[in-house]
């Protein structure tokens, strides 16, 4: 698979963790799923287990809280996700990411944004960005074993990415 479609598959990945799923509280009524979907997100963009998240709704600024640092692997991408995400969200934008990377040749890089225009999600590094479908990001991965580790079974998550470029011709 060529760098880019790597770079573009790590960057949904590291998206999905960035919003990680909270508990229901009187201050977060929704959970972190329920949230992301009222900002037009697709809930997969947010791992299983979660410990919490803040949202300051007027700003849009938010925290997502995993119980440590995770990292997993998917179809040969390597994640890693910092035990708090921050960023700020609004309707189909998620800007001013920190806390998740994706690892493309030898080098981490941060997933800085992501943004949904249509069924299409574009993830950006800064420096380049690839568009998936959003359908992509229906099911959660989980930290330590991306989708393989449901019940020690290989689970079917739809993770497959078409509109790849080669890294190398960004």
């Amino acid at each position: 698979m060529s760098s880019l479609a790597r770079l573009l598959l790590t960057l949904s990945l590291a998206f999905i963790i960035s919003a990680t799923s909270p508990p229901s509280t009187a201050a977060n009524p929704l959970t972190v799923y329920e949230a992301l979907e009222s900002y037009g997100f697709p809930p997969g963009l947010v791992p299983t287990g979660a410990t919490g998240y803040e949202l300051d709704p007027a700003t849009g600024k938010f925290s997502a809280h995993l119980n440590s640092s995770c990292s997993f692997t998917i179809d040969g991408y390597d994640l890693k996700y910092k035990d708090t995400i921050t960023g700020t969200i609004s309707t189909d934008k998620i800007k001013d990411l920190t806390g998740i990377q994706v690892k493309v040749l030898l080098f981490w890089v941060n997933i800085i944004e992501v943004s949904k225009e249509g069924d299409q999600l574009e993830l950006s590094v800064g420096i380049a960005s690839a568009d998936f479908p959003a359908d992509n990001f229906y099911e959660s991965p989980e930290c330590g074993c991306g989708f393989d580790c449901v019940n020690s079974e290989k689970r079917n998550g739809k993770f497959s990415f078409k509109n790849n470029i080669p890294l190398a011709e960004v």
